[in-house]
Parts: C-alpha cells; structure tokens; sequence
C-alpha cells in the first residue's frame, strides 16, 4: 500500500522565523507509519488511517489536523482450483481502492474511501437519443452502441465506529458492475451515462447505509465503428476505433436528505 500523511501544527513559526524545533520530520512520520503498521498491524486501509491519524493527534500537542491518504495496491493472491497459493501474488489492477481520512483536534474523523480506473465496457444496450440540438451538432442519435467508462467512486461513511469496510467496499463495487452490465443472461438498457451513474448511487445508498455520499465519475470514452466504404468493405460494427478525445466527463453526487431534528 501508499500512504500519504499530512499534519497542521497550531503555530507557524518555521515559516515565519525559520525556527523548526516544532516541527515532526519526514522520517519520523514515515517510521510511525511503519511501526504502527507492525504493532497495529493493518485488518483495512481505513481502520489503518484512523489508527495514524490518532496517534499523531494524541502523541503531539501541538498537531491540530492529522489527514491520510492510502491507496492499496491491487495484489492477488495465485489460485488454483480454487485454491490459494500459500505466498504468491500477481499484479491484479482491475480496480484501485483508496481511502481519505481527515480528523481534526477533538473532533470525529472524517472518512472517505473510493475506486478508481475501474474499466468497463459493454458493446450494446447503450444508446444516446433526443439530446438538445443546434447549428453547430452534428453527433447522429445512437440506439445502439459501445459504452466504455473508467469509474471513480469516492464515497463518505456517516460513521466511524462499527463499519465493515471491506464489505462495503466490495459492495459499492460490485454494485456499480451490476448496474453497469445488468442481468448476465439480457443485459440492461442504458439511455445515457447520466442515467447509470445515478441509478448505480441510489441502489449504493440503499444497499449501504453507512454511506453518506457517494461521487461518481463516467468519463465517456467512445469508440467509433471506421468508414471502409472507400476499400470497397462494408463494415457493419464490426471494427470499431476508440478515441480518447473529445469525451464528456460525466458526474455526479448524490447525498442522503438531512434527518429531522426533535
């Protein structure tokens, strides 16, 4: 894994001085991240961030706001016939997890965690009809084409104590490849981008509530089925181009209604 430790003491001396005898060196924040990962040991990315941010909250008086970013590095275990390797891995990046935690001084942490360069891709039951219009369109409507997207999802816990990380991370994902493909055996039609970006975060909040939040990034990566007509071949989708530029950048996020105060 990565980890990225950022603190905010309560004075500015170095800056405004050069004095530095508050300061807490590169070395000493890299070694407590080591030795807490030994002593602590590491069960989730975000219990691990949260086991960081405490101790810098409470071992330096002077440490008002402690915030770490962990990325987990896609390692899985060999397997074969369903059985695992004792101590052998592959490189496995179907996907990225990463968390972002921030707990200021006497506060409750604040905890965020995500996907990122999730790829996927389907070559029907996508389409784009009845968009706005002007002098300057020429996208022809599509009923049927490829949809093809790298997801980022970064969502935010309504809690802290008593959350299944690893289940509602796994959840989230596998709830943004449902919404994405649909039923194994008939797919699922999608309209736009928009729309499954924001049917996947509602069905999130659904099946998860301890997420608060949740932010999703499409971005649209076309592919385009290539002109053969002056070979002399007919290509009817069967050999497509993809293009990285333009696309839209399709987001979104969606929160949960503010709960009634008595």
């Amino acid at each position: 894994m990565k980890a990225n430790v950022q603190l905010t003491l309560n004075s500015h001396k170095d800056y405004l001085n050069g004095d530095n005898s508050d300061i807490i060196p590169t070395d000493t924040i890299k070694n407590t991240v080591h030795a807490l990962a030994k002593l602590k040991g590491v069960k989730t990315i975000e219990g691990f961030a949260l086991d960081i941010c405490h101790h810098f909250l409470t071992a330096f008086k002077h440490v008002t706001r402690a915030k770490v970013d962990i990325e987990e590095v896609p390692w899985k275990r060999l397997e074969k016939n369903g059985v695992e390797h004792a101590h052998a891995f592959i490189f496995s990046p179907e996907s990225w997890r990463f968390c972002e935690v921030e707990q200021y001084l006497n506060e409750p942490p604040v905890i965020h965690s995500g996907i990122r360069d999730m790829k996927v891709l389907k070559t029907t039951q996508s389409g784009f009809e009845g968009f706005l219009r002007d002098r300057f369109t020429t996208l022809q409507e599509a009923r049927d084409r490829f949809f093809c997207t790298s997801v980022y999802a970064r969502w935010r816990y309504n809690k802290h104590q008593g959350v299944a990380f690893d289940t509602a991370w796994k959840t989230v994902k596998d709830t943004i490849i449902e919404k994405f493909a649909g039923p194994y055996d008939r797919g699922e039609y999608s309209p736009s981008v928009q729309k499954t970006l924001y049917d996947t975060q509602c069905l999130v909040l659904d099946r998860v509530p301890e997420v608060e939040e949740i932010e999703i990034v499409m971005p649209n990566q076309h592919y385009f089925t290539i002109d053969m007509t002056k070979m002399g071949i007919s290509n009817k989708d069967e050999v497509l181009l993809p293009l990285d530029n333009p696309a839209g950048n399709i987001t979104g996020t969606v929160r949960r209604k503010p709960r009634a105060r008595l």
